[in-house]
Parts: structure tokens; C-alpha cells; sequence
């Protein structure tokens, strides 16, 4: 008994850290830190913890950055003797269980998740999460067809698990979810605040001969070859290019049918809001012969500008069709015999200057 009220206090505090046991998880203080990224923690055991690097993550990550000596630190006992004394200790496994769990809560809950695409093969892509491997097929990656999957290796994809069976290792996950969710939001934003008169910018996704699709936050509208350019007969392609980023004006919205209508915003402004003084009774000008029909030929006077000259005013000869006379793509000059603005509305005459001067005889 004399020897034991003669033991010191540090003998004392000894001898019960002898007798702890120690749990599995342990919490402590951080006392070291060193250059090699180990940490040294007090346990309040007869040997302290150590987290060697390796066990401190499986990402990149540095302990002096993220921890300070004084710290608490949360870590799994993984021996109790290293063999040099100290009890080996792991943080990434405290850290992936609570991944693991925050993980699964985001599966149960139906979460989005942001992961790096690790690899690329003919089925689809793989990514990490933690420790888990995830698999997304080519069906649900939302790639387009214009675009290699191998583009995407080392690219952050948001995704959703659609199916989770950890025990047969079984984690497939789906982009396409997310952009078709993404896709629907910006769609119903798109009908909730669309304006005739808007201004709006978007990208040409395909062309034929009577317009253009634009897409403008994820809703396709058309852009008529009449609303492109107020010049007549041109073709969309030869103005623009599928892909190209334009300005377009909202004309007319069917919000029931859920259809739209835009008009190119380099159009220009309408030729015929200032015809009356461009354009006169009796002004001689040159013309192009743009359409012959039956009873005449439409010539155009300049883009978005086109008169008619009459069959009855081509020549003072009879003729029984215009194509006796013209062709089209001919240049010709002409005299204005009537401008009416309203109806957009210009007849010409040839047949007044036949045998004028050569100055207003037909030009080639």
C-alpha cells in the first residue's frame, strides 16, 4: 500500500492508459504534423495515433491545409501496434463511410451528383465516386451523335443513380436525366416569360429551302426564309450557317401549340417604309428580271423591292409571252408608272423607252 500512495502522478496516469481499451473509432487531439503529411494524435492511450498519408485520403488532399495542431480528428483504429510503438490510425475510412452514407442518401433521395469521368469505352462511361464505381451507359449519357464519348475523359458530368446494387457492384447512373430535367425548366421558363417583340439570341440548328430552326433556350422556333432577308428568291444557306449563333425578333407565339415564330434581326429595316422617296412616276431605273409569269415579269429594283412589268408594257410589238423578250437575270432599264406604298406596289414600263436614247435602252 506504501508503494502504491508513493507512485507519481505521471505513474499513476500511465497505469490507467494501460488499463483503457481501446475502441475502434477513436477521437483526438492533433499534436504533430509532419512535412510528409503524417498527423499525430493523442488517444489518451499509453501510445499515440498515427494517420500516415496514405490513410488520410484516396483524393488529393493535405492535412497542413485542412488541419492545425490543437484539432480534434475522428479516426478508425487499423492496428494497434505499427511496430514502432504507435497505434496505426485511418481517416479515409472515417471520411468514406460518411461519403458512403452522404452517397446514399443522395441516391435515396433521388439527388443530383458531380463526379469526374475516369474512363471511356464502346459501352459508356465510368466515373468515381469515393470509392464507388459508376457506370453510364452511352443510352443515358445524353452524348450527342455529332460529338466522340472520348471527349468527355477528365470532364465533371452531373448525373442521377438510376440503378444502386452494391452487393452485386452494380451502380448505373444517367445524364441524360439530369439535361432532360434541365431541358424542361428552361423550356417552361422559355413559354412563361415569351413576348411578342422580344429580342432574343439563339443558334441556327437546321436549314432548308423555306427557312431556318432556331433554337433558343432549348425551344425550337421557325425563322421563315421571309423573315431572314427582305431580298426575294435567296436562300436561307446563303445567309446562314447551321450552328451559327444569330439575333432573332419574336413575331408570333402559339403558347396552346407551343410553337413560335422568329424574324432575323440583321434583316434591316422594311425597303418599302420609304419608297415614296426613294421611287417616283417617271423615274427611269435599273431593274433585274427576277420571275416571268403568264401576263408579265416581276423585276426586282433593289433587295426587298420588286415591281411589275405587265405583258402589255414589255415591248411595243405584240408578244404572246414575256420569255420572247426577257430572261430572267437580264437587266433591263425601265420607267415607274405607279407607286402605291400600301399595297407594296410598283408597276414599271419598257416598252416607254423603245426608241429613246441608247442611255435607257436595255442594259446587260
Amino acid at each position: 500500500m506504501e508503494n502504491e500512495k508513493e507512485m507519481s502522478f505521471e505513474e499513476l496516469y500511465n497505469q490507467t492508459l494501460k488499463e483503457k481499451k481501446l475502441e475502434k473509432i477513436v477521437v483526438g487531439k492533433i499534436i504533430s504534423i509532419t512535412s510528409k503529411g503524417e498527423i499525430f494524435v493523442d488517444i489518451g492511450y499509453k501510445a499515440d495515433g498515427i494517420i500516415p498519408k496514405s490513410e488520410y485520403t484516396d483524393i488529393e488532399g493535405n492535412p497542413l491545409q485542412e488541419f492545425k495542431i490543437g484539432d480534434e480528428i475522428t479516426a478508425e483504429v487499423v492496428k494497434q501496434n505499427d511496430g514502432l510503438g504507435n497505434v496505426l490510425l485511418s481517416y479515409k475510412r472515417i471520411r468514406n463511410k460518411e461519403a458512403k452514407k452522404e452517397f446514399e442518401d443522395k441516391v435515396k433521395d433521388n439527388q443530383i451528383i458531380e463526379a469526374v469521368v475516369s474512363e471511356v469505352n464502346e459501352n459508356g462511361l465510368i466515373v468515381k465516386y469515393i470509392d464507388t464505381r459508376i457506370f453510364i451507359p452511352l443510352s443515358l449519357s445524353g452524348i450527342p451523335r455529332s460529338e466522340k464519348p472520348e471527349q468527355y475523359k477528365g470532364k465533371k458530368v452531373k448525373f442521377r443513380i438510376v440503378e444502386y446494387d452494391p452487393k452485386n457492384r452494380k451502380v448505373i447512373g444517367s445524364i441524360r436525366s439530369v439535361l432532360d430535367e434541365e431541358k424542361e425548366r428552361k423550356t417552361n421558363e422559355f413559354w412563361n416569360n415569351i413576348e411578342v417583340g422580344q429580342t432574343r439570341k439563339g443558334i441556327v440548328t437546321s436549314l432548308s429551302t423555306y427557312g431556318a430552326f432556331v433554337d433558343v433556350d432549348g425551344v425550337q422556333g421557325l425563322l421563315h426564309v421571309s423573315e431572314i432577308s427582305w431580298a426575294r428568291n435567296i436562300k436561307p444557306d446563303e445567309i446562314l450557317k447551321q450552328g451559327q449563333e444569330i439575333e432573332v425578333q419574336v413575331i408570333d407565339i402559339d403558347k396552346e401549340n407551343r410553337r413560335v415564330k422568329f424574324s432575323y434581326g440583321n434583316k434591316g429595316p422594311n425597303p418599302w417604309n420609304n419608297i415614296e422617296e426613294k421611287y417616283k412616276v417617271n423615274d427611269i431605273v435599273k431593274v433585274k428580271v427576277s420571275k416571268i409569269m403568264s401576263f408579265g415579269a416581276f423585276v426586282e429594283l433593289e433587295p426587298g423591292v420588286e415591281g411589275l412589268v405587265h405583258i402589255s408594257q414589255i415591248s411595243e410589238r405584240k408578244i404572246t409571252k414575256p420569255e420572247e423578250e426577257l430572261q430572267i437575270g437580264k437587266h433591263v432599264n425601265a420607267k415607274i408608272i405607279e407607286v402605291d406604298k400600301e399595297k407594296q406596289r410598283i408597276e414599271l414600263s419598257i416598252r416607254e423607252l423603245e426608241g429613246t436614247s441608247d442611255e435607257y435602252k436595255e442594259e446587260l
